[in-house]
């Protein structure tokens, strides 16, 4: 009897319990659960709220940031040169939050195919994490995505502000960021919002332009074709370089063989906000997803570690609510040891730190500054915070990756359309004395000579396959100026083409295209104190005046030259800057298919 009691009394004890696990689930629908295993720590996220991508990114954001162990937070916060990994499988163990392509580290395989397959593997590791938080990738496609062998590269933004067209601006980047996303990056290091005030400084190409209105007129349309819409994402932009460097000193550099590049910048605040803040103003309004922290100082003091400008000013009086990233190795470029610079960094209001290498550091520091309190729980939640918006916002929980069949759109015509528009109406005519611009295409002799005539890499300039760019015409579906002007004029036009210009001719021949000059150069290594034509350069427009009738030079550059006393002696002469893959934009133009229509973006005098 009494054993017949006690079951009754278990029967309904369970009836009981059912009854209320129910209820509670029922009522807690909104909020599934997680089951882990705890001696594995691997969860199935299956049922967590931040996976489901019908749910607002915030309300994501908060519920993965509250799962994070701190070794995950202090992971998201590095961002890591693929090239300094020391294995692969550390993207998992240090749950690292995003990794780079700097200038020349590249896969084995360069072409779209090869990087596809290098971001797909890297993306598979972040599968081994507990969280499976997927990762950032970063590249400095700053004219088109010129790391990529076969890809549509644009002219750089010097060229592009010479156009000063809004329109062309946005299909420029927006057809960059097809390209990026084809091969699994989603992170670009653009649009440069620098206002370059000295020709000698090496990364004047990087910019619009001089005149801040007009990097303020093309800032808004740069992201917007970078980032696309929110309901339809396409790649995270970064407005660089955060702040002023365009107004560095000469000679203020600290670095080796560096003369103005990461400089000191010495305006007031009036003239700092008045010049170079706006049009990082226009880019936050714009929605801009993160923003890139110059090398350079203020006033003496690194702005890695510039609370009022990046903390104060950016997040607090502009609303930036995306998050600041470090320039290379900007971080422990801070006076003082890497352990403070580190602290400095994140509490003045970096959120991502370029190491770019030293993660294993990193990760001991940031976990040793905040145990001893010298980060504090809320800095870096609002860090991580905002780095996961990004990620969210980006859709990078919910994206399919890219297929070989997405590769199709790199290099594709209708984006090698849009670089030869932007070189056509990037062309300044910065002498015509004797009305000979337009060409006529049936011109009977045409002479050609000089080194960038018949040179993709020194019409693409730096930032193109490797850092400091390449020479030669190894880049597939590229055509040169040259190329350009022969299938331009027509078939019963000599076209006679030295590139040193040693002519040798009975008659002189009705016309003379010289094409030169700057190599290609990147950032500091392109400081030059007195930025000219070189003599070889000199010698050859010399030999072209001399074999023919009428004179047109083509300058290739990243920056006004010196050219006021050569001048005087050439009839024509044509700005180019740098134009990138499309040479044929050029011949558009100069033989009377479109008219000039640049103007130029930084003054040049004559």
């Amino acid at each position: 009897m009494r054993i017949n009691i006690n079951r009754n009394i278990f029967i309904v004890l369970l009836l009981v319990l059912l009854v209320a696990w129910f209820w509670w689930a029922y009522n807690n629908l909104d909020k599934p659960a997680i089951f882990c295993d705890e001696q594995t720590e691997i969860c199935d996220q299956n049922t967590a709220l931040y996976l489901d991508a019908s749910r607002s990114v915030d309300e994501r954001v908060e519920d993965l940031l509250a799962r994070m162990t701190l070794e995950e937070k202090i992971g998201q916060l590095a961002l890591i040169d693929r090239s300094n990994l020391s294995n692969s499988e550390d993207i998992a163990r240090y749950n690292l939050g995003a990794l780079l392509s700097g200038g020349g580290s590249l896969p084995e395989d360069r072409t779209a195919a090869g990087w596809q397959a290098m971001t797909a593997e890297y993306q598979s590791y972040t599968k081994k994490t507990r969280l499976k938080i997927p990762l950032l990738y970063g590249v400095d496609a700053i004219h088109g995505h010129a790391n990529v062998l076969g890809a549509t590269v644009f002219p750089h933004q010097i060229g592009l502000g010479a156009t000063n067209d809004p329109d062309l601006v946005r299909r420029v980047y927006e057809a960059t960021a097809r390209e990026l996303m084809a091969t699994g990056v989603y992170w670009n290091f653009a649009p440069s919002l620098d206002v370059p005030k000295d020709q000698r400084w090496g990364r004047v190409y990087e910019a619009f332009s001089g005149d801040a209105r007009r990097v303020d007129g093309l800032t808004a349309s740069s992201i917007i074709g970078l980032q696309g819409e929110p309901s339809s994402p396409l790649v995270l932009a970064t407005a660089k370089h955060y702040l002023g460097g365009g107004a560095a000193i000469w000679g203020s550099s600290d670095t080796e063989d560096y003369k103005i590049d990461q400089g000191d910048i010495e305006l007031s605040e009036q003239l700092l906000r008045s010049e170079h803040l706006l049009p990082f103003q226009t880019a936050v309004e714009a929605g801009v997803g993160s923003v890139m922290v110059a090398l350079n100082s203020w006033q003496g003091k690194k702005l890695s570690s510039h609370t009022y400008l990046l903390t104060d000013v950016l997040k607090g009086e502009l609303g930036f609510t995306g998050f600041v990233v470090s320039d290379w190795y900007g971080v422990y470029e801070i006076p003082g040891n890497d352990y403070l610079n580190t602290v400095a960094a994140i509490n003045s209001g970096v959120d991502m730190v370029m190491l770019p290498k030293d993660y294993k550091k990193f990760a001991a520091d940031m976990l040793h500054a905040k145990q001893s309190g010298k980060i504090s729980d809320s800095r870096l939640d609002d860090a991580v915070r905002r780095v996961l918006r990004a990620k969210f916002a980006l859709g990078l929980f919910d994206r399919e990756a890219p297929a070989p069949a997405d590769l199709e759109v790199v290099g594709s015509d209708e984006h090698r359309a849009i670089a030869r528009e932007a070189v056509r109406k990037s062309l300044v005519v910065l002498k015509d004395s004797r009305d000979i611009l337009p060409l006529s295409k049936d011109v009977q002799t045409l002479l050609v000579a000089g080194s960038a005539a018949d040179n993709v890499g020194q019409q693409c300039g730096g930032w193109t396959v490797e850092w400091q760019g390449i020479d030669g015409n190894w880049l597939p579906g590229a055509t040169s100026i040259l190329s350009g002007l022969k299938q331009t004029v027509s078939s019963k036009t000599e076209v006679i083409y030295e590139r040193d210009g040693n002519f040798t001719l009975s008659d002189k021949a009705d016309v003379g295209i010289a094409i030169i000059g700057e190599k290609p150069y990147a950032e500091g290594a392109g400081d030059n104190a007195d930025p000219r034509l070189s003599t070889e350069d000199l010698a050859v427009i010399a030999k072209v005046r001399q074999s023919s009738d009428k004179l047109v030079v083509i300058i290739i550059s990243g920056r006004a030259l010196n050219i006021k006393t050569q001048a005087r002696n050439w009839e024509a002469i044509v700005a180019a800057w740098l134009p990138g893959t499309e040479g044929q934009g050029v011949a558009d133009v100069l033989f009377g298919g479109y008219p000039f229509t640049g103007a130029l973006p930084v003054p040049w005098e004559l």
